[in-house]
């Protein structure tokens, strides 16, 4: 069984996310939408609202599961048995931190193979923290999330 785990935030989840999702989703038998937990940060939605909100989102496919973790990404990937992880990319920038950890990742578990999912163009400019911020400001940030996510804000 091929499985892989699309680690992030998701704080909030964005037609980004869902567009990497949706493209990586048919190469695996089941993908993991994990929810990365940091103690150390206060993000706008508590990992519960995340949780409900990505379910919200991917209620029509029992490939995907979503599900939240703490710690290292690459233990996680073990404890659920993935063999790959799935990261999107956006711009060089995001290419070049998702290299730099794909790599201390490889070194960590070589097992576990990175498999990174350009953007489409129109997804680029759309990342969770311009979202947050615009959310802050009471702006209308219905063109960057799904609309099953709108509730959850």
């Amino acid at each position: 069984m091929k499985i892989a785990l699309f680690p992030g935030s998701f704080d909030p989840v964005t037609k980004a996310h869902v567009d990497i999702v949706k493209r990586s989703v048919g190469l695996f038998d089941k993908l993991y939408i994990g929810i990365g937990v940091n103690s150390n940060k206060q993000g706008l939605l508590s990992v519960g609202k995340r949780e409900d909100m990505l379910r919200a989102v991917f209620a029509h496919d029992d490939r995907i599961h979503i599900v939240a973790y703490e710690g290292l990404t690459v233990e996680f990937c073990k404890s659920i048995g993935a063999d790959y992880m799935i990261r999107g990319i956006r711009t060089v920038s995001d290419f070049e931190y998702e290299k730099a950890i794909a790599q201390m990742n490889h070194s960590l578990e070589p097992e576990i193979e990175s498999i990174f999912i350009v953007s489409k163009p129109g997804y680029s400019s759309i990342s969770s923290s311009i979202v947050r911020e615009i959310v802050r400001y009471n702006g209308d940030v219905s063109q960057f999330i799904p609309k099953e996510a709108l509730p959850y804000l």
